[in-house]
């Protein structure tokens, strides 16, 4: 055995390699074999060997392009996302009352308004409340969770306009008029159920804004539910009134009812999801060039 051993240890080959070869063929092994076996255990643990390297160098980039797709380019989706949303300003007291209905000044329900709007994705909200609200809550104005306008005034979320008393008699600023104004300048949506007829009969652009840019909503329970289709069922989505380049959808046409017998060619007002963007001739066209 040590004969054996010397020899193959010589040969580069270690003591653990010889037992296992010894093992396998026995102690009476000649040297010749013992070395054929050698040379096949090492050939096998070298290869072995180059393939588990390859196996965590394959794992290791597959880690690094892993966490570079979960660090850098999720990043940039949201941050994108996050830009192509409009600015939202919201008409606090319209949606406090609407939230209490119409009895108290619910400040939770315009939390629960500016919740839906972070929550999909929206950077850019704000919220006009009258000063006065600060004031403690009174019989005929009855407020409710007033803590959340002094919580999101530290968020930057909330402004209050202002207010103040002239002999004992409160003077208020339209808070109406820096909702629009702002909405108007900042490109924006105005989210409250008021039509504002007084401020839209003032600026012809301010009409058109309005029509254009007013998003009404509901309160269901305390879920708040804006329409999906705020202009009407032949205008935008929801989704789309949001953003600031509307993602057009692939067709709005209602599908043909005739398919693909459809006689009219590229003058039938139906979709035909078979012709893809291609413009299809009509039978009369068909006809003509043919005779030509």
């Amino acid at each position: 055995y040590q004969t054996k051993l010397e020899f193959a240890l010589k040969l580069g080959y270690s003591e653990e390699q010889v037992q296992l070869v010894l093992n396998k063929l026995g102690t009476d092994a000649l040297i010749n074999d013992i070395l054929g076996e050698l040379v096949k255990l090492g050939n096998k643990t070298e290869t072995d060997q180059t393939v588990t390297n390859a196996n965590t160098s394959v794992m290791r980039e597959a880690s690094s392009i892993e966490s570079q797709r979960s660090e850098s380019p999720l990043q940039e989706d949201v941050t994108e996302d996050g830009d192509s949303l409009r600015p939202i300003v919201i008409d606090g007291s319209n949606v406090a009352m609407s939230h209490g209905n119409k009895e108290v000044f619910s400040c939770r329900g315009i939390k629960l308004a500016v919740d839906w709007f972070l929550e999909k994705g929206h950077k850019d909200v704000t919220v006009f409340v009258p000063a006065w609200r600060k004031e403690q809550s009174r019989p005929d104005a009855l407020i409710t969770d007033q803590e959340i306008l002094r919580k999101l005034e530290k968020e930057k979320i909330l402004v209050f306009t202002p207010s103040r008393r002239v002999q004992g008699r409160r003077v208020v600023c339209y808070d109406d008029r820096f909702i629009v104004k702002l909405a108007f300048e900042s490109d924006g949506i105005i989210v409250s159920n008021d039509n504002y007829r007084d401020l839209a009969n003032e600026k012809p652009e301010w009409k058109k804004f309005i029509d254009e840019r007013l998003l009404m909503y509901s309160f269901v329970n305390d879920k708040f539910m804006p329409p999906d289709d705020p202009l009407g069922r032949h205008g935008p989505s929801l989704d789309n009134f949001l953003r600031k380049k509307p993602i057009v959808p692939e067709h709005k046409k209602q599908p043909c009812p005739y398919g693909k017998k459809c006689t009219y060619g590229h003058k039938c007002k139906y979709y035909h999801p078979e012709r893809g963007n291609q413009p299809q001739r009509s039978v009369a066209d068909e006809l003509r060039a043919m005779s030509r």
